[in-house]
């Protein structure tokens, strides 16, 4: 059974940094396209980064160029998203995600809220 644990989210202020984390089971994240995906209340989803399988090539939305760093610990099997320089609208719901034989799969997310 496919399964995906995010964690590390929580309220930091403008300017701060977070790390989320993201627990794969079921499937290895180096086999697989893993992407970090939020929403922010009353909006839909927005893609915000990607990291290719095998090779490793990464991608990101213009909103978080230069801020966010999306990697993966083959051994841990768990995806991370390290976030700097944080703004009140990176604030949302921060989802991985990825696609496994044509069916998306995606975890329960976790809250990052950017307040002062």
């Amino acid at each position: 059974e496919v399964q995906l644990v995010e964690s590390g989210g929580g309220l930091v202020q403008p300017g701060g940094s977070l790390r989320l984390s993201c627990a794969a089971s079921g499937f290895t994240v180096g086999s697989s396209d893993m992407s970090w995906v939020r929403q922010a209340p009353g909006e839909g989803p927005e893609w915000v980064s990607t990291i290719t399988s095998g090779g490793g090539r990464t991608l990101y939305a213009g909103s978080v160029k230069g801020r966010f760093t999306i990697s993966r610990d083959n051994a841990k099997n768990t995806l991370y998203l390290q976030m700097n320089s944080l703004k009140p609208e990176d604030t949302a719901v921060y989802y991985c995600a990825t696609r496994l034989k044509g069916s998306p799969s995606r975890g329960q997310g976790t809250q990052v809220t950017v307040s002062s």
